[in-house]
């Protein structure tokens, strides 16, 4: 019933919404009778508030046209690789016509970025996509709105996270060898289960994994986030947070938890933080900075555009993540796409660097949580493995913003690149090996002199073009 009230509210606010909208380009319009008023400013800015509070806010694009390549505009390609039911795996694909830009973005290592599914889109990624596109081939995972996927679709549990990222890693693979996963915040979890299983089975798993802000073990430094599932049973979860999409929506009749619920959630959590926020934003307006205004109204569209959850999904990870530690107490037992259980066992993993990221100031992912995967990952050698802590920086800050692109990607890229060119030896080694145990070809006869005049005398007339497309 909740959602069905939600919706009814919001119906009734966009209206209203569009309206303010309307009222505050007239008031801020100096060319109109109402721009002309006394304190017309202050109206507009009072309207435009009330439009960005009473909007409904849908999900941002990514919007990266080119990146920057050692001084060379790249073009960027956005498309679908592989499209599930609740997620396509996304790649950005680059153009250059400058040939010795094109030979460098061709060996550059691909990355597969997990993006969370935890209430906001893939696009909360976008500084980390379009920093990383500089010097890698880049994938990210972008998680579909539940309510937008039909019943007949089926369920989505976090086993089948976990088989997803499994078979993008395997796709990956099957592209360029082997590749890297990079994983921001939830994503820290199925990805060390899905490299987990992929190790024990003997399969080839990523070249090195980073692990920015995640619950690894939640039992450290627990946060608000960690007490609120720890102190709730999970049956609360199940009848409090969980409702079923109304029929306006493809996927009605899908049990989830929903966006907006979240929404709020993220917003209690900082309530005088988010208050101060907009009334800054109403202060820029009247000034007419526009550079903290549209600074403002970027953050918000992200961070207020949130999606769905299918319920089965949400409640298994509260539940094996924050309420029973199944991934820190190794008894947590994953369903894959053949029907079959397999327990995740991260000391199996030896083949893989791991490179874990925290923020000092995260009161999401608390100090200690990400960096419990190197006890978890006992088969790993010291030496391939790597701590960062980034000192003043919050949840955000690791992967979005100043310190993401001065401190911590840096150290990401050089993690990545270390360990894809100690892979790349031994491959060209096995290579020039291969050649040199080829048997020697018997010599032909040398040619008779006529032979040779006649062949001497062709290549001699030969466009230099021709001979110059062929060096």
């Amino acid at each position: 019933m909740l959602y069905q009230i939600y919706e009814t509210q919001r119906s009734f606010m966009e209206p209203f919404a569009d309206l303010a909208h309307t009222a505050a380009k007239l008031f801020s319009n100096s060319s109109t009778m109402a721009g002309q008023a006394p304190m017309a400013q202050r109206v507009a800015a009072g309207y435009d508030l009330f439009h960005r509070l009473g909007k409904d806010y849908v999900k941002p694009e990514f919007g990266i046209r080119t990146v920057d390549v050692d001084g060379v505009d790249v073009a960027i390609h956005e498309r679908v690789e592989i499209q599930k039911p609740f997620c396509e795996l996304l790649r950005f694909k680059r153009f250059s016509d400058d040939p010795e830009t094109l030979a460098k973005l061709k060996r550059q290592p691909p990355v597969l970025i997990v993006a969370p599914l935890s209430g906001h889109y893939a696009t909360l990624l976008r500084d980390t996509v379009r920093t990383m596109l500089g010097d890698h081939k880049v994938y990210i995972t972008d998680w579909k709105n539940a309510r937008l996927v039909p019943l007949e679709d089926g369920e989505f549990h976090l086993d089948d996270y976990v088989n997803y990222v499994q078979e993008f890693i395997r796709h990956l693979q099957s592209i360029y060898g082997n590749c890297h996963v990079v994983s921001v915040c939830q994503p820290t979890v199925p990805v060390l289960a899905a490299v987990s299983l992929m190790a024990s089975r003997g399969e080839k798993t990523p070249l090195t994994m980073t692990m920015m802000g995640g619950p690894i073990d939640a039992r450290k430094s627990p946060t608000s986030v960690n007490n609120l599932a720890t102190t709730k049973g999970f049956d609360w979860f199940e009848n409090n947070v969980i409702y079923r999409v109304p029929g306006n929506f493809p996927g009605a009749g899908r049990r989830v938890y929903p966006g907006f619920l979240q929404h709020t959630g993220f917003v209690a959590m900082n309530p005088d933080r988010h208050a101060t926020s907009h009334y800054d934003y109403f202060k820029d307006l009247i000034k007419g900075d526009d550079a903290s205004v549209e600074a403002h109204r970027k953050f918000y569209d992200e961070y207020n555009a949130v999606l769905d959850m299918d319920a089965d999904y949400y409640l298994e990870t509260i539940k094996t993540v924050f309420q029973d530690f199944n991934l820190v107490y190794g008894t947590w037992q994953v369903k894959g796409v053949d029907g079959r259980t397999e327990l995740v066992r991260p000391q199996d993993i030896r083949n893989t660097a791991l490179l874990t990221v925290e923020g000092e100031l995260d009161d999401i992912s608390g100090s200690g949580q990400t960096a419990a995967a190197h006890d978890l990952c006992k088969g790993i050698d010291s030496k391939h493995s790597k701590h960062l802590e980034v000192p003043g920086a919050g949840h955000y800050g690791i992967f979005s913003g100043r310190r993401w692109r001065e401190i911590v990607y840096p150290q990401v890229r050089q993690f990545i690149l270390a360990h894809a060119a100690a892979a790349a030896k031994p491959a060209a080694r096995k290579s020039v090996a291969k050649t040199a145990s080829k048997p020697v070809v018997a010599r032909a006869a040398a040619p008779s002199a006529k032979t040779a005049r006649r062949t001497t005398a062709k290549t001699t007339a030969a466009p230099a073009k021709r001979a110059k497309g062929r060096a």
